[in-house]
């Protein structure tokens, strides 16, 4: 069986297996509805027909051409006097297959590919450059600051015990300028 033919489900051909294999499906339910709806019954056809919509059964073209049978069958009784509920549609039209796997029009909208490639590109550099400029500008005020951390805690550590070094060497000096006085007013 060629390709084509496996995705061909009563005349309609589906982008992919597995959306011909669901239209298989749907056309085995609509057999099976078939063999025991009553068209001579139209409650129960509304029945069914109300069921199939508010639980969405059907779902490709086959299913919804069988829905739309049902409906005109409904609307053509007199029988049935509430509202028939509309067919509902999950599929987006406005933008077609012909629209996205058109070669021309890729032919003739480059320029602004590439302009939005620029201006990303663009706007990435910018970040980047602003980005080392922070980063920079971090490592300069850790070098700087008084605090220790990572980048200064041995020159901060050196400079905090030199600095009680000088205060305790000071404080040994006047220690001994007392020691002196006191040794030389004992000798007075």
């Amino acid at each position: 069986m060629e390709e084509k033919d496996s995705l061909t489900v009563e005349g309609y051909t589906f982008k992919t297996e597995e959306d011909a294999k669901l239209a298989r499906t749907e056309a085995q339910k609509i057999a099976y509805i078939e063999k025991r709806i009553n068209y001579s019954r139209p409650r129960s056809v509304f029945a069914v027909y109300k069921k199939a919509v508010e639980e969405k059964i059907f779902q490709t073209p086959i299913g919804m051409n069988y829905l739309q049978k049902l409906y005109d069958f409904l609307k053509r009784s007199e029988v049935i006097q509430e509202e028939i509920p509309p067919i509902p549609l999950d599929s987006f039209y406005s933008r077609t297959v012909r629209e996205t796997t058109n070669p021309a029009r890729k032919r003739v909208n480059p320029a602004k590919k590439r302009d939005t490639l620029k201006a990303k590109y663009r706007t990435s550099v910018i970040l980047n450059v602003i980005l080392v400029i922070m980063v920079i500008a971090m490592f300069v005020i850790a070098l700087n600051g008084t605090t220790p951390n990572m980048l200064n805690y041995e020159r901060t550590l050196v400079n905090k015990y030199a600095d009680w070094e000088q205060e305790l060497n000071e404080r040994e000096q006047e220690l001994r300028q007392k020691e002196q006085e006191l040794n030389q007013s004992e000798t007075n």
